[in-house]
């Protein structure tokens, strides 16, 4: 039960942290409707499921190694590291979402699909954190394949549940988006990264 909380508060974190995959939903959501924001969330959605099982299955094959030296702590505080610099940047970084209608260059539905694939696979937090994730909550901690594959499902499950709102609420929340809102939104999310990078170094301790 524990992994699955755990799953779903990471998974809460990251289906509404401010960033790339956060605008490029509701950019697209607002502009072209929630169909288009969906497509965008699908291709988000199973680029990190194959992330996901290429992590697992490299940190599978290197486990003695990260069980046997000092793998875990150097990747948990790499993770940690890199948590913490997202979170402060968010907290920094004045992000302007435009709500304006623009022009796309995506015609059709594969286009869409294409642009979440490629705005979370080419994110390089996304391979960082997956792989932080595995070495130091499933291999750190022994955790068994059906411990493993629950506390990423849920993982997964949140993120999908959290983008689905995003898009279906963003549409209804344009004429109330303010540029202020964004700005204690991206503040809170960079609290949390802030507190899981903190967490990541400590429990590779």
């Amino acid at each position: 039960m524990s992994y699955i909380l755990e799953g779903i508060i990471i998974g809460l974190g990251l289906g509404v942290m401010l960033g790339p995959i956060f605008i490029a939903l509701t950019q697209t959501s607002i502009e072209k409707g929630a169909l288009a924001g969906l497509l965008v969330g699908t291709g988000i959605w199973i680029s990190d499921i194959i992330i996901i099982f290429l992590s697992y299955f490299f940190i599978q094959s290197i486990r003695d190694t990260v069980e046997g030296g000092n793998f875990q702590f150097y990747v948990g505080l790499a993770g940690g590291i890199v948590l913490i610099l997202f979170g402060i940047t968010a907290m920094v970084k004045s992000i302007d979402l435009d709500i304006q209608k623009r022009k796309h260059s995506y015609r059709n539905m594969i286009g869409f699909w294409l642009k979440g694939f490629l705005v979370n696979t080419i994110n390089p937090f996304t391979f960082v954190f997956w792989i932080g994730i595995m070495s130091t909550h499933l291999i750190g901690r022994n955790a068994s394949n059906q411990e493993a594959w629950l506390f990423l499902g849920s993982i997964m499950t949140t993120i999908v549940l959290a983008n689905s709102l995003l898009v279906f609420g963003a549409k209804a929340i344009r004429s109330q988006l303010q540029k202020k809102h964004i700005s204690w939104f991206s503040k809170i999310s960079g609290i949390g990264l802030i507190l899981v990078g903190v967490y990541f170094i400590y429990i590779s301790l």
